[in-house]
């Protein structure tokens, strides 16, 4: 049996439930949030969780994961001297690994290009290279990239979980239901279009 890196025994609020599962070396976990306005709230939440960043009495994390996480710049850098895709990568990337290279496969891609200039697949695909230099034991989603861009995105993935990572897709639909290792479906214990007063943000 491979290798555990997360245990969960069900993480339950008052708005959802999430049932038990485990995460090994080699799966690939899809959790489907089921979309709607508050995909994005609990999917940050967690995030939080099954990184370690919000303690959870149920989730036990055995190897550290890490979230891709999106790029965010202030509005002052963003005017005065945004990042560059080189600068992006030396401060996130470790510069001796494959992947802080991999992002220049693409024919115009280079390192003084803004990254705010870019779109939502190429910003996605350089904070996933930054981390995959790093580690192989991630969390991720695909907030603002397109269909294109997920699949090559979620392949480059499934490769590395192949080869002895692990990953947990916060999804908002049941398209990879059949391409992954594990499916985990969110059970909603709230009906929003009823109750939407039950969140708390």
């Amino acid at each position: 049996m491979e290798e555990l890196i997360l245990e969960s025994k069900g993480i339950k609020t008052d708005q959802y439930f999430i049932p038990p599962f485990e995460l090994r070396k080699g799966e690939l976990v899809v959790i489907n949030l089921n979309g709607g306005a508050h995909y994005h709230y609990f999917k940050e939440d967690l995030a939080d969780i099954f990184t370690g960043k919000i303690s959870n009495k149920n989730v036990t994390i055995f190897q550290p994961l890490t979230f891709v996480k999106h790029f965010v710049e202030s509005r002052f850098r963003r005017i005065f001297y945004s990042t560059s895709v080189g600068e992006y990568l030396k401060e996130n990337a470790d510069l001796k690994s494959d992947f802080a290279k991999k992002i220049y496969e693409t024919s115009w891609m280079n390192k003084n290009i803004k990254v705010k200039s870019l779109f939502g697949n190429q910003r996605k695909l350089l904070t996933l290279f930054a981390t995959l230099s790093k580690t192989n034991n991630i969390v991720f989603d695909f907030v603002a990239v397109d269909p294109e861009g997920a699949k090559y995105a979620y392949k480059i993935i499934k490769n590395e979980v192949r080869n002895g990572g692990s990953a947990i897709f916060i999804d908002w639909s049941d398209e990879m239901k059949d391409d992954c290792t594990k499916y985990i479906a969110i059970e909603w214990l709230v009906d929003f279009t009823e109750n939407k007063k039950v969140i708390q943000f």
